[in-house]
Formats: structure tokens, sequence, C-alpha cells
């Protein structure tokens, strides 16, 4: 099974920051299943505007990912590297009108991988590396 999502990046004045969102004690990138029919591109798009309310996502290095190895029953998640000029974050309700995540933070890198699992400390990593080349 596939998601697809984005690592979303916001430059302010204390500098580059990642946006988490927190469901239970798990922290992540926004993302979601790919639905059938549909490009994984656009259901990053998508999933980044229901999870966190932001539209104005911008993607300067092109639509290059990564993907996780496989976890949880065989998911692989996939995620883009955007920008954003949003600070404010709405976490929307899902279909069954429950919120998905608890908890949002904008933090640095060094804060991102104290809060997250391996397996996203690699996109982290990605994410760095791919984010200092034009």
């Amino acid at each position: 099974m596939l998601s697809a999502g984005a690592v979303v990046l916001r430059d302010g004045p204390s500098g580059r920051t990642y946006l988490l969102l927190r469901a239970y004690r798990n922290w992540d990138f926004p993302k979601g299943i790919v639905e059938p029919g549909e490009e994984p591109f656009d259901a990053a798009l998508r999933e980044v505007r229901e999870e966190t309310g932001i539209a104005d996502l911008e993607f300067p290095w092109g639509r290059e990912f990564v993907e996780t190895e496989p976890y949880g029953r065989g998911k692989v998640a996939r995620y883009y590297l955007a920008r954003t000029a949003t600070e404010a974050v709405d976490l929307g309700l899902n279909p069954a009108g429950r919120r998905e995540h608890h908890a949002y933070c904008w933090a640095s890198s060094a804060e991102a991988r104290k809060l997250v699992v391996d397996r996203i400390r690699a996109v982290i990593d990605w994410a760095e590396a791919r984010s200092t080349t034009p």
C-alpha cells in the first residue's frame, strides 16, 4: 500500500523549520493513502491540504521524492519536498468527522530528528541534503 505526502518546509525568522503532525505518540509529515486512479503527487497535495489546510505549496526542487522502507503491514510512504509561507495549521477532520492528528509543530531539523522514528529521520536526512541544493 502506498501513501503520499510532503516534507513541508517554512523559512522564518528563526531559520528553516519542518511541519510535523502528531497522531497519538507518533510524529510524521502530512501524508495519506493514494486513492485508486490518483497520481501520488496529486495525493500528496490533497493530503497536505486536508490534514493541515495549507494550499500554497511550492516545489522548487521539482517532483523528486523519497520512499520509506516498508512498515506496518507493508505500507510505503512517499514524500515530496515542498515549501510554504503559511504558518497557521488547521488540523482538519477526516471523512468520519474525527481529527487524524492531535497536534502539530514547526521544528528545526535537530528538533524534528528527536521527535520521529528512524524511517522518518532518513526522510529528514534526504530533505536536508536536497533542500540545500538549488
